[in-house]
């Protein structure tokens, strides 16, 4: 395959970083695939380091000695230089990358000295470090700046294809101005972002089609990812959640596919609990495989205090990989018809869930006992609470309208409807198509409620 390298948003942080004579460590953190060692690799090349001294705990595990003597920088330069003469580390102009520190969290520790040193730049990286974060958090509390890495959103994809950032400004000022797009637009991006839909945001599975400008092996590498993650479960994992983990994780596209879409313990096998199960979606959330979102108790602020952690929807963090799981015949309907048939309210949700987190959201739904009241998600702005209706159909917004019209919610004065439909506002409810999600929480800052 003809070798790319894919824009990503950690390119700029990473030339701010450097540039902050006060930076510290910084940590890495994202699931397995999505592009972080690839990432560090272009951006020392990009600041132009003298040195770059690239270390991977689990291809070289005999760097694991290397904090025999101690976690002083001194001491460690030394055994590194022990056991490769060839790395220079040179004052001011080296960066050291601690790579798959998941396999070696004690060197967390020197971040500490490395800090106190300053004469060196560090990042360290790792797939499943929410997993045993823990021990990497204790060891260099107040010593490191995190970053947490997904996979390619839709902006990230749409720059793969070639589109600039003013593509991008001009999708936002339609959205700020309330503007509908023209038909040409619509089409465009609508078919772009089925495109991205059945991929995801995979840097194997992108590229791949970025190169072939076709969805060949596309379906083969994203099986080979999940295949990847499944044994990352069986590596990581306690061996007696192992399996338990796996059926969750087996269980989530058929869950999506129901009308009610809260995850079922029922529905992995009839005697499953949620004591039993919970550790185990834990896990998953930790490792980055998928999204939690949390029903509320009531609809009011503030959103983090107010749900329940024993009622939630599981969502894949990529939705290709979730279009991967689906069977065999939606697959070709998906990429030779763009047919999302009977997973299509559960993919477009899937796909707004990964968007908001990819924005830094957290995931809240309500489900109203006893009643069809629901809503598929919430967010916070200022003072006001706001639904966000995911319709995978036209048609009238029942729920949305009753939430914004009665009396008995407070803080919600207006809602949006994520569809197919173009930009669009009526009766306190603004639309966007669903290719606008991964904007809405810039568009929030220069966000006026009309009356």
């Amino acid at each position: 395959m003809k070798e790319i390298y894919l824009t990503r948003k950690i390119d700029n942080f990473l030339l701010n970083w450097q540039k902050n004579s006060e930076k510290k460590p910084l940590i890495i953190k994202g699931c397995r695939q999505i592009g972080k060692t690839e990432s560090v690799r272009h951006f020392a090349k990009e600041a132009k380091y003298e040195s770059f001294i690239e270390i991977n705990f689990v291809s070289e595990p005999k760097y694991k000695k290397i904090i025999a003597n101690g976690y002083l920088t001194k001491d460690i330069i030394n055994s590194i230089s022990l056991l490769d003469p060839f790395k220079k580390f040179i004052p001011g102009k080296t960066l050291i990358f601690f790579d798959e520190l998941t396999d070696f969290p004690e060197i967390a520790t020197s971040l500490k000295f490395f800090k106190e040193d300053g004469r060196f730049d560090v990042i360290c990286s790792g797939s499943l470090l929410g997993v045993n974060y823990n021990v990497i958090e204790s060891n260099s509390v107040g010593y490191k700046e995190d970053y947490i890495m997904h996979s390619m959103d839709f902006e990230e994809f749409l720059w793969a294809k070639g589109y600039s950032h003013d593509i991008i400004d001009n999708m936002l000022f339609h959205m700020n101005k309330l503007l509908p797009f023209n038909q040409i637009e619509m089409s465009t991006y609508h078919n772009l972002f089925l495109d991205y839909i059945i991929l995801g945001g995979m840097p194997a599975v992108v590229k791949n089609y970025i190169v072939k400008n076709t969805f060949e092996n596309s379906l083969e590498t994203q099986h080979q990812l999940i295949e990847d993650y499944k044994e990352d479960i069986r590596k990581y994992a306690i061996s007696t959640d192992q399996a338990k983990i796996i059926n969750v994780f087996n269980s989530i596209p058929s869950q999506l596919a129901k009308e009610n879409k809260k995850f079922q313990f029922s529905k992995i096998n009839s005697n499953a609990k949620f004591r039993n199960y919970y550790d185990c979606i834990t896990w998953l959330n930790d490792a980055g495989v998928i999204n939690i979102c949390y029903q509320l108790n009531s609809l009011e602020l503030p959103l983090s205090g107010n749900c329940e952690t024993n009622k939630f929807k599981l969502y894949f963090s990529d939705t290709g990989l979730l279009v991967s799981l689906l069977d065999d015949e939606s697959q070709e309907d998906l990429r030779a018809n763009k047919n999302l048939g009977i997973y299509k309210g559960g993919l477009y949700e899937n796909i707004v869930s990964e968007a908001l987190i990819k924005s830094g959201y957290k995931l809240y739904y309500y489900k109203k006992e006893n009643s069809t009241l629901e809503e598929d998600f919430f967010i916070r702005f200022r003072d006001y609470l706001i639904p966000i209706e995911v319709k995978s159909k036209s048609g009238h917004s029942k729920s949305l309208f009753t939430l914004i019209s009665s009396d008995k919610y407070k803080e919600i004065k207006f809602g949006f409807k994520l569809s197919i439909n173009n930009i669009g506002y009526s009766n306190n409810i603004y639309t966007f198509p669903y290719f606008c999600t991964f904007l809405i929480k810039r568009m929030m800052k220069k966000f006026k409620v009309l009356n």
